[in-house]
């Protein structure tokens, strides 16, 4: 944790002018082919399940996707890799998907929300995992397309929280194969919405961590340590704290491609997000805490110091007041031949001195 990591705010403002500058002088619903592909492997694959069987390959890119939209069984597309807005423009032709709809989830630097279309829901999350050689948050946009029998995530590179729930359709537990699409939307936003509870951990050790070291040495970089684990857990924030609103919007009941039932499922995801929001709340606190104590510690200090230094200094004061006297050499001077007239100077000086310093502890000042 203890590293020269740039700042949060540096970090989103880079993404932020990024896809500015992709934007401009573009009509709205515009999809962005980078070089070569990108720097990430662009791969589709399909899962498709019922009670009894289940289904998992890789699907050839612009081949026939009809049979995802298929009665009896459910039909999951995962894509990994947004730089090639081919493949989001061959989707979005096969399921008649919004071109806005499609530009935000290439543009991955997007709010969490929910939108309604009718037909699909709109749903885009934030998937944080942890990066334990940097000890820092790596944050990717995951999205969802939710029909009546399907569901198409897509996320930014490989590497993802959702292989619990691979393992849970592939090997019949649990009851996702006997449910429909939107249990499967409501497993992997529970998945997200988990792991952030690791986070949640991570940031509390550092913290602690943290908290052991300013207490027992208060490092000169105390401060920029601190802000560094401040700009994880805004993260962490920006992260879960729009998740409410769209938990909040499915609560509702409102949407048609939600059941009943699963409702009951997204309202424990909704008091996982309470428990994270409330995590993050106290973390925040306390982080402000430990750095108040800390600047009260550093200001105390150098108090103490610049108490010491004025004390001396005012002790000298007088001394070289007495020096200054009797070093200004005029010829009628009648201590400079008198014979005890040096020791006597520094006699006095030392009795002046002494005197100060008695004066001082009398009133508590050393």
């Amino acid at each position: 944790f203890y590293r020269n990591s740039p700042l949060w705010y540096d970090k989103t403002m880079k993404l932020i002018r990024k896809d500015m500058k992709t934007k401009i002088g573009r009509p709205p619903g515009t999809l962005i082919t980078e070089e070569a592909g990108g720097p990430w492997v662009q791969e589709c694959r399909l899962y498709e399940y019922d009670p009894s069987s289940c289904e998992d390959y890789e699907i050839e890119l612009f081949s026939d996707l009809s049979r995802l939209k298929q009665q009896g069984s459910v039909s999951w597309l995962n894509v990994t890799g947004l730089t090639d807005g081919r493949i989001l423009e061959w989707i979005g032709r096969e399921f008649d998907i919004h071109p806005l709809v499609l530009e935000d989830i290439q543009n991955t630097g997007q709010r969490p929300k929910i939108d309604d279309y009718g037909d699909y829901l709109f749903i885009t999350c934030r998937m944080l995992s942890w990066n334990e050689p940097r000890r820092s948050i790596e944050s990717e946009q995951v999205s969802f397309l939710l029909g009546t029998n399907f569901l198409i995530s897509f996320q930014e590179r490989p590497g993802d929280v959702f292989d619990i729930i691979r393992n849970r359709i592939a090997e019949g537990k649990g009851r996702i194969r006997s449910h429909g699409a939107d249990y499967l939307m409501y497993a992997l936003m529970d998945a997200v919405v988990d792991h952030y509870y690791l986070i949640v951990e991570e940031l509390q050790s550092i913290y602690e961590e943290l908290e052991e070291r300013i207490l027992r040495e208060r490092p000169q970089n105390g401060v920029q340590l601190m802000h560094t684990l401040r700009t994880e857990v805004v993260t962490l924030r920006r992260a879960v704290w729009p998740l409410r609103d769209i938990m909040n919007q499915i609560r509702k009941g409102e949407n048609s491609l939600i059941t009943q039932t699963t409702e009951v499922f997204f309202r424990d995801v909704s008091d996982h997000i309470a428990q994270v929001v409330e995590a993050d709340e106290l973390l925040r606190e306390m982080l402000s805490g430990v750095l108040d104590y800390y600047q009260s510690a550093v200001s105390n200090d150098m108090n103490a110091v610049m108490k010491v230094l004025t004390i001396i200094a005012t002790i000298f004061i007088p001394l070289t007041f007495i020096a200054g006297v009797y070093g200004m050499n005029f010829h009628w001077m009648p201590e400079l031949l008198w014979k005890w007239g040096y020791p006597a100077v520094l006699g006095l000086m030392a009795a002046v001195a002494v005197y100060l310093i008695i004066f001082f502890r009398k009133k508590k000042w050393l």
